[in-house]
């Protein structure tokens, strides 16, 4: 039988013969199985943007209260010189991203001309009844890139239907649709239980709002003392827990149940939804504009901050705008100092300037998992992992190559969008523990006690952990606004 195949094609055959079949590939390095719940990509943003503004602003800002009657008349509301690009400016100014406006607030009295009520902007002197504040407001925001939010009080002391379970519902609704439907994209919508003692009994339809708010705006955030978004932190004063987990039982929340404020602020390391914290607190002692009141000191603006942002939190700071309409010169020089001791105080990373190494790497030397990619400035997605071998102390450890180093904050990050992992940490310098800590989340923060230290040798421990802990960043800063009290 003649040979059916070419010479060529049986010399290749026995060269390929001869290879090992069990011969293998080198491929890149897997990343690590994210630790479930994780943060949808409008929860991440908003986690990144670490503090947002709130505008406090209605008929109270013109009587000198804090909760309006709802028996206000709306001619009183006449901010003759009302300019929310300067509101905006302000915010861009201070590095805000996200501005949220009170659409109405608990006297019932609308920023917009609602068409379900004469409760509203029509009845007023602004554009002799024609004007639209949040009209104004979310189109300045646009116009500089800033991203907007609303809140719409679900207790109103103004409206007839409240009280009436049905018609009320319907009524909130249908103000929902108009905010959501004509007044272009919102990244955050605000909703809460406060209301006064005397209020009359009501059920709010939470669900079929929160299903409504998604149906309509698919990328928004919802804010309550449940979520499903956003949580509230438990309190007013812009602090969260020293343990602050973005994982919560959400089942276990419900809206205006005071009873349950230590578990917003701490979240739960167990918990099956990711409903991250915000602390909401105002620069003044009031939410609304009050001439007998100054802004906070930039020491208690700073005091918030780290135990805010510090703490695995975004900060919602309220900065009402006054009578004219405008947001006071005060309060803007405050806000500029408060933005400047920030830039000061992180601009610079003295471990920038260090060796690093780990107990071990993920995959070894050149993985894209080794422990200097703490030092990059991708505080999300590259991260240190070490070996999944079951390891229970783990760390990472900043050498300095000349001088001493000396700082008194240290800065940690985890790589959250594969999960919140760390449940136990601390820090040695030569070998002396100058702090101890529990979860870390997106950034952990921490103002040394005894103030300024120096070492060469920075060692961070791990000590417990849901999964290999992944560590995204790490910073040695010096703050030269904090003095602690020995």
């Amino acid at each position: 039988m003649a040979n059916r195949y070419p010479l060529i094609v049986i010399y290749f055959i026995i060269i390929l013969s001869n290879i090992a079949p069990s011969q293998e590939h080198k491929f890149a390095t897997t990343p690590p199985l994210p630790v479930s719940p994780l943060p949808s990509y409008s929860q991440l943003k908003w986690q990144q943007r670490e503090i947002i503004f709130f505008h406090h602003f209605g008929v109270n800002t013109f009587t000198d209260s804090e909760w309006g009657t709802g028996k206000e008349n709306q001619k009183i509301f006449n901010p003759k010189g009302l300019n929310t690009a300067q509101w905006i400016d302000v915010a861009v100014q201070t590095g805000v991203s996200l501005s949220i406006l009170t659409a109405k607030h608990h006297d019932g009295f609308c920023l917009w001309p609602s068409k379900y009520t004469d409760h509203s902007v029509i009845g007023s002197p602004l554009q002799n009844g024609h004007g639209d504040v949040v009209k104004e407001f979310t189109k300045s925001a646009s116009n500089r890139g800033v991203d907007v939010g609303l809140y719409l009080s679900p207790w109103d002391r103004h409206d007839y239907r409240y009280g009436k379970n049905i018609a009320y519902n319907e009524y909130y609704m249908g103000q929902l649709q108009e905010l959501l439907n004509n007044y272009g994209n919102v990244k955050e919508i605000w909703f809460d239980g406060a209301k006064g003692s005397n209020a009359p009994n009501m059920s709010y339809h939470f669900n079929d709002w929160f299903a409504m708010v998604k149906e309509l705006q698919s990328t928004i955030n919802i804010f309550s003392d449940a979520g499903p978004g956003v949580r509230w932190v438990g309190n007013e004063n812009g602090f969260a827990g020293t343990t602050s987990w973005s994982i919560i039982n959400g089942s276990s929340l419900s809206i205006g149940n005071g009873s349950i404020v230590d578990y917003l602020s701490t979240g739960d390391p167990k918990g099956t939804d990711w409903i991250p914290a915000e602390c909401d607190v105002s620069i003044r002692p009031g939410w609304f504009w009050h001439k007998s009141e100054s802004p906070k000191k930039l020491s208690e603006l700073l005091n918030i901050y780290y135990n805010s942002v510090g703490r695995n939190c975004v900060l919602l700071l309220n900065v009402p705008p006054n009578t004219t309409g405008l947001i006071s010169t005060n309060d803007i020089l405050r806000l500029k100092e408060f933005k400047s001791a920030i830039d000061k105080i992180f601009i610079k990373n003295l471990a920038e300037s260090c060796s690093i190494k780990a107990s071990s790497t993920r995959g070894g030397k050149d993985s894209g998992f080794g422990p200097e990619m703490v030092l990059d400035k991708d505080h999300l997605w590259t991260y240190w992992a070490p070996k999944d071998n079951g390891e229970k102390d783990c760390w990472i450890e900043i050498t300095a190559i000349d001088e001493e180093l000396k700082f008194n904050v240290v800065r940690i990050q985890e790589a959250v969008g594969l999960g919140q992992r760390i449940k136990k940490h601390e820090v040695y310098v030569d070998g002396k523990r100058v702090v101890k800590g529990t979860t870390v989340g997106y950034k952990k923060l921490h103002r040394l006690e005894n103030g300024l230290v120096s070492g060469h040798h920075v060692r961070i421990r791990i000590i417990g952990s849901r999964g290999i802990p992944l560590i995204s960043s790490v910073g040695l800063h010096f703050d030269p606004f904090w003095h602690p009290t020995k």
